[in-house]
């Protein structure tokens, strides 16, 4: 009996000894995180080499250093290709040891990336990727969508715009998967209200003429002019649409991605009265100012809102690492599910089942020039949106995570 109970004891030793051994491996690496985006093509200037920075800032916030060792960085370009992206996150999971990869923005690479994910058993946080695949039919327990998603923008914008009675509309749409996703909600969204879907062309990434497809915009007589697509694109698109004078025909040109550094570059007088939803913006608070602040000491620019979602998900998940005292990533995603989004801009916001944030965001619209009070102070604040009202609804979501 005796020689027994001691084996037994010294079984159960051994277990907790190999148990410990086992937090102990997860904490003796450092914690390493990558950025993925696009660093130099139409949507480098909202994400790209700023996102990196403002993970920077989110690391700093944290000490720079988890389990006594530097928290590490590293980023690339996945030129919009899943192939690429697939490439670069199998090559950063297998060989670099990264635990968790950020940003994404593209729909396309950011569904190849979350299967990657799921299959290594490691993370990946969307700041902002639209389709809405992504935390619904492709939904992974490994995946997170943060900021914007194409349903969301939809919703607001075509409320917004259309100040809540039925109207018509004209789409010009970028063709890849986070478009046509966008597409396909906005006619739902449009015709349940009553609206007309007047019709839509699907352009390119990377078109420098929209000549042709604002012709097309403009003959099909709907009141409004809609714009999936981001980036340079959009802001070209709004060049010419004031050149084709689209406003003075009583049409209106919508953009459906408007961001701050878009109407930074284009100015007040091209973008005024144009709708953009978001959830960050450097004059909301105190605390949005003084973040702003460091960020262009930091980095030389405002931060957009893509870029502040960075930093708000790479200090949520940093948290979560700390509080589960390891980077394996169950127990990291347990946390960062159980533990409610705080940051300065963020408050009580937690992650849905799906992987969904359900986070407060803004309907804004662009201010005229002359009811701008200085260079920085682009747009007004109409209403901010709970995220149960912003998103959709579990009851409508395809993921199968959500219990219905």
């Amino acid at each position: 009996m005796m020689r027994t109970r001691t084996t037994t004891l010294a079984s159960l030793a051994l277990l907790a000894a190999v148990a410990g051994m086992g937090m102990a491996s997860a904490q003796d690496r450092p914690v390493k995180i990558g950025v993925l985006n696009d660093q130099a093509s139409v949507y480098s200037a909202i994400t790209g080499p700023g996102s990196v920075a403002a993970a920077r800032l989110a690391i700093e916030d944290m000490g720079g250093t988890m389990f006594g060792k530097p928290i590490e960085l590293i980023s690339a370009d996945h030129s919009h290709k899943p192939d690429i992206g697939s490439a670069i996150a199998r090559r950063w999971f297998d060989v670099e040891g990264v635990d968790a990869i950020f940003d994404i923005y593209s729909s396309g690479v950011a569904l190849a990336v979350q299967g990657i994910a799921e299959q290594k058993n490691k993370l990946l946080v969307v700041s902002m990727a639209s389709s809405r695949d992504i935390s619904g039919k492709s939904c992974s327990p490994n995946g997170m969508q943060w900021a914007n998603d194409g349903y969301e923008v939809a919703n607001l914008t075509i409320k917004g715009a259309s100040d809540g009675k039925p109207t018509s509309w004209f789409f010009l749409t970028v063709d890849y998967a986070a478009g046509h996703s966008i597409e396909r909600d906005s006619q739902k969204m449009i015709e349940q209200d009553g609206g007309k879907f007047v019709g839509a062309v699907r352009f390119p990434l990377n078109t420098p003429d929209f000549s042709s497809f604002l012709l097309q915009a403009q003959n099909s007589g709907a009141k409004n002019i809609g714009f999936i697509g981001g980036g340079a694109d959009m802001t070209n698109a709004i060049k010419q649409a004031a050149e084709f004078g689209i406003d003075r025909t009583g049409q209106r040109f919508v953009p459906f991605s408007l961001t701050t550094v878009d109407i930074d570059a284009l100015g007040n007088a091209a973008t005024q009265g144009m709708p953009l939803v978001l959830s960050y913006y450097w004059d909301a608070s105190d605390q949005t100012k003084a973040f702003a602040a460091r960020f262009k000491k930091a980095f030389g620019k405002l931060p957009s809102d893509p870029q502040a979602n960075v930093y708000s998900a790479v200090l949520h998940y940093l948290k979560s690492v700390k509080a589960a005292g390891t980077s394996e990533t169950n127990a990291v995603l347990a946390k960062m599910r159980e533990t409610p989004v705080e940051d300065l801009f963020t408050s009580g916001a937690r992650i849905r089942e799906d992987g969904r944030l359900m986070r407060e965001v803004y309907y804004a619209e662009t201010k005229k020039p002359d009811a701008m009070s200085g260079p920085t102070d682009l747009i007004t604040l109409v209403k901010k949106m709970p995220g149960l009202d912003a998103f959709i609804p579990a009851s409508e979501s395809e993921c199968k995570l959500i219990r219905k």
